[in-house]
């Protein structure tokens, strides 16, 4: 007869190195959730017209001067290093071609929700910690109330919503940028730039580029939902919940920005 051992017990039962390996598939399973939860959410009248303005405004609020000014930097930088290529085989006319892919392509969406996913999501989710921990949302289902139909699907559409619009914003600020230093510093013709931005960018590159930042908005507004709502352990949890939102949200862009890349270059060339 085989003798009763703790030991045994205790073997059986998942490590600390188990759980936290199991972590990631934990966050994937539960953002796919709360995805289709809020898909369903999102048809069912009414709609939280007020939050979602008031959502949209706040995200605009924090992210709209962070990323303007951190786009024309990044776009002139790409000019420059592109323009001095250029000048090495005397083709400076060609000056406008990288500043219009670089910004439309990659620069204008990526900056706007690197933006909003940083400063954004990041207090979106601190607010919906904060609920979480003051047992708001427990009292909300207690009286009836989805918190996915009430609080994430306005929040989640107001990230989507600044996103798209802002990325345009941005696009056109740092072409505007790149404009300025190519002409008053490199001494291009501003009607050899302005000519040459249409020679590689089209309008299905700039419908990509809308598609990415729909998408990007989209997941931070998620992933910021989907933290806030699983915080645990008081204060610091929400704390954790924060530095958790934007490592994830800066990942899984990254993901996105190369998937879509390859299927919008497959689909445009």
């Amino acid at each position: 007869m085989k003798r009763f051992s703790l030991r045994d017990k205790f073997e059986d039962l998942p490590t600390a190195a188990d759980v936290k390996a199991l972590k990631p598939l934990s966050i994937i399973g539960g953002l796919y959730a709360m995805t289709l939860d809020m898909l369903v959410a999102m048809v069912k009248p009414p709609f939280q017209w007020r939050e979602f303005l008031f959502q949209t405004w706040f995200v605009a609020r924090v992210s709209v001067v962070p990323a303007l000014t951190l786009s024309i930097p990044l776009v002139v930088l790409t000019s420059f290093t592109f323009n001095t290529l250029l000048s090495e085989f005397g083709a400076t006319d060609f000056s406008g071609t990288g500043a219009a892919l670089g910004a439309v392509n990659q620069i204008g969406p990526f900056v706007t929700v690197l933006v909003v996913a940083g400063a954004g999501a990041s207090a979106m989710c601190a607010d919906l910690g904060s609920r979480t921990i003051r047992e708001e949302v427990d009292a909300m289902r207690v009286l009836g109330l989805d918190p996915i139909h009430s609080l994430v699907v306005p929040r989640v559409l107001a990230t989507t919503t600044v996103a798209v619009l802002l990325s345009s914003v941005v696009t056109v600020n740092g072409l505007l940028g790149a404009f300025l230093f190519s002409v008053y510093f490199q001494h291009v013709t501003p009607g050899s730039f302005v000519a040459s931005m249409t020679l590689i960018t089209g309008l299905s590159d700039v419908l990509v580029s809308l598609v990415k930042a729909t998408l990007f908005g989209f997941v931070a507004g998620l992933i910021a939902c989907y933290q806030g709502l699983r915080v645990q352990k008081g204060a610091a949890g929400v704390g954790n919940a924060v530095n958790e939102t934007v490592v994830i949200a800066f990942l899984l862009l990254f993901v996105v920005n190369a998937i879509v890349t390859a299927v919008g270059f497959e689909v445009t060339k």
